[in-house]
Parts: structure tokens; C-alpha cells; sequence
């Protein structure tokens, strides 16, 4: 007799897994635990659940899981970032190097623009984000914040964020702040997890999965906005950003869950 999963049952490492979740907001739209798992895949699971309707009728409901998604909005201070061996990164429209300061004389960028690829070496004393510009095998280059699936039953999201930044970029972060957390469809049990860190700890080296090519950069915060409206840049567009006008504004954005 074929084994019936139920909706609070993690399953294997082949497929789906359902991760240890501390912090699940209260909109969010989950499976019901006496809901049976269907269909087994490798992204996604498929689960169905007898509806009592207003009626007192019943009907077949169903929904998707697939694995939490973590990213990482890491912050570097000039000197933090001198340490990491990470060449920071402009953006702009022309073949000039151009030089701005903020009101006060204290922040200098100086960017050198390339007509092929907007986005070149700079130089900054402002505080920088650590991006990724990677590609996967089906997938050409794209930009995206440090992160990727919570896919370890043993994990809660903040663990599987700080594993992700390890990976990736090989950095570990003191503080850690949850800022976001969204789901992209209703019909999906599948929530994404943002996090702001700072406090750089230290950079070894990356351990990237046989499907990646990641390299690691970082802009500071007007040259990320800019970056942003590009075709290949769309998973910079993090749930809410566009609330934050500055760096500052981001670094203080409310915590939603405290981790122990």
C-alpha cells in the first residue's frame, strides 16, 4: 500500500522539503496539515484537501509547495569591504569617468563607464551592497542578491540565509535583520525570506553548487536603484524595495521576527 504523506511530513532531499520555519506571517496562505501530498517532484510538491464549502458540501482543494526561498541584502563598510578582495561596482550611460560629492564633501564616487556594459569599476567611501552576477545552465547572466532555497529540513530561514551567504560569496555577518517576507502566489506554499546583514565577520571561499557561476560585486545604494531597471536585473526588485530612498532608510526598516 502506497505510503500517504501528510502536509507536516518533510520529504526527502530528492524533491520537495519542508523546512523548519520559525517565523510564518499571518497572511500567508499554507497547506493544512491533514492535506495529502499527491504528486512528489523535484521543485514542486502537489497537495489536495477535502473543502467543507458554505453549503456544508464538499470539494477538492489543492495547492503547490516548493522550497522557502532566502535572500540577503549584505552591507559593507569601506573598510570591511577592502578586506574582502571584492572590486566595487558602478553603473552609468557613457564612456566618462565622473566624480560626485554628497552636500557635506565626504562621499566621493568616481566612475568609470564602459559603452558595452554599464556596470564598471568604481570607487566609493559610502557603504556598498554585495550583489551576485551569476548565470545557471538554462539561465544566461543575470543579477540577484546572495541567497537561494531553504531546502534543509534541519533549518529554519535565518540558518539557510546565513548557509546561502557562506556559499555564495563566502561571507559570514554578525547581525542579521528579517525585513520581508512574501508569497509570490497564493495557490504556492512558498515564502521568501529577506534579510538585511552587517557586520562582517570574515570572506573565505565559495562553495557553489555544479549549476553556478557566481560572481561576487557590490554598489552602493543609488547605483543599485539604477541598476534595477534593467531587463536582467529583476530579482534586485525585493519584495517592498522600492519603499526604501536610501541605505539608511533600508538599515532601519523594522524587524519582523527576533531570532533567538
Amino acid at each position: 500500500m502506497k505510503e500517504i504523506l501528510k502536509a507536516d511530513t518533510p520529504v526527502s532531499s530528492k524533491g520537495v522539503v519542508k523546512s523548519k520555519r520559525k517565523f510564518v506571517p499571518d497572511f500567508a496562505k499554507t497547506i493544512p496539515e491533514q492535506a495529502e501530498l499527491k504528486f512528489h517532484g523535484v521543485i514542486f510538491d502537489v497537495y489536495q484537501w477535502p473543502q467543507e464549502m458554505f453549503d456544508g458540501s464538499t470539494e477538492t482543494f489543492e495547492m503547490l509547495r516548493r522550497a522557502d526561498t532566502v535572500k540577503i541584502i549584505a552591507i559593507l563598510t569601506p573598510e570591511e569591504l577592502q578586506g574582502t578582495g571584492i572590486e566595487a561596482q558602478g553603473v552609468s550611460d557613457g564612456n566618462t569617468v565622473v566624480k560626485n560629492t554628497t552636500d557635506d564633501g565626504n562621499s566621493v564616487v568616481e566612475i568609470t563607464t564602459n559603452k558595452d556594459n554599464n556596470v564598471v569599476n568604481s570607487t566609493t567611501s559610502e557603504e556598498k551592497i554585495v550583489i551576485t552576477k551569476q548565470r545557471q545552465p538554462r539561465k544566461d547572466w543575470f543579477y540577484d542578491y546572495p541567497g537561494g532555497r531553504n531546502d534543509d529540513p534541519r533549518e529554519d530561514e535565518l540558518a539557510a540565509a546565513q548557509r546561502e551567504m557562506r556559499e555564495e560569496t563566502g561571507m559570514e555577518f554578525r547581525n542579521w535583520k528579517l525585513i520581508s517576507v512574501h508569497q509570490p502566489f497564493a495557490k504556492i506554499d512558498w515564502l521568501v525570506y529577506t534579510f538585511v546583514a552587517t557586520g562582517l565577520i570574515k570572506r573565505g571561499v565559495q562553495k557553489l553548487d555544479a549549476g553556478e557561476e557566481i560572481e561576487v560585486l557590490a554598489m552602493d545604494f543609488d547605483e543599485l536603484i539604477q541598476l534595477t531597471d534593467s531587463g536582467d536585473s529583476r530579482y534586485l526588485r525585493f519584495n517592498d524595495y522600492d519603499k526604501y530612498d536610501s541605505l539608511a532608510e533600508l538599515k532601519e526598516a523594522p524587524e519582523l521576527y527576533k531570532y533567538e
